[in-house]
């Protein structure tokens, strides 16, 4: 089978899992949450402490996912992003839950700290993971919608309901720590 028709016979099995779940047939939403685990608990790994709270995140994501499909608009985008957009949203969600942002902090210019970028590529995706999951919950929302999602501090400040500012602020915060741990396994 050439790969053409490999990702049309997997865009028909998607079609239909989803047409299964808008009917609420159990087994189609297991064939979907199947088809969309390893994606999305990568997605929410990124926002939680540890696999416990990742897995309470896709849960949560899963049960929005299901109730909201027949609001999927496949012309807006595919159901990736669309599922992507619910699990990030879940894992913001439960990090406002736990931890309070700061709305009064503005700073205009913050220094970069500096990075070594040497020790950085010793290390591999997984030790990187885990000194970023040490952050507090704020900073740790924003370092990783900033440096792993991709968004700037408007769109930031805008999802958690801080000012662009604050977002800056615990982006130095993350940075400087991060600094440190990279200090400490440099020596």
């Amino acid at each position: 089978m050439n790969f053409s028709l490999q990702v049309q016979v997997v865009e028909l099995d998607i079609e239909l899992l989803v047409e299964g779940c808008l009917a609420n047939n159990r087994r189609a939403q297991e064939g979907l949450f199947r088809q969309f685990y390893s994606f999305a608990m990568t997605i929410a790994l990124r926002y939680s402490r540890d696999e416990h709270d990742a897995a309470d995140i896709l849960s949560l994501a899963f049960v929005k996912v299901f109730k909201s499909l027949h609001s999927f608009d496949p012309s807006k985008g595919s159901l990736h992003a669309w599922i992507k957009r619910i699990v990030v949203n879940e894992g913001l969600d439960q990090i406002k839950s736990r931890s309070r942002f700061s709305e009064n902090v503005e700073i205009e210019t913050v220094p970069e700290p500096e990075v070594n970028n040497i020790v950085l590529a010793q290390m591999g995706a997984e030790e990187i993971m885990e000194i970023i999951k040490k952050l507090p919950p704020a900073t740790h929302a924003v370092f990783v919608l900033y440096a792993v999602e991709g968004y700037n501090h408007r769109e930031i400040a805008k999802q958690l309901g801080i000012s662009e500012g604050t977002s800056k602020w615990h982006l130095s915060e993350a940075r400087k720590f991060l600094q440190k741990q990279l200090a400490y396994l440099n020596i």
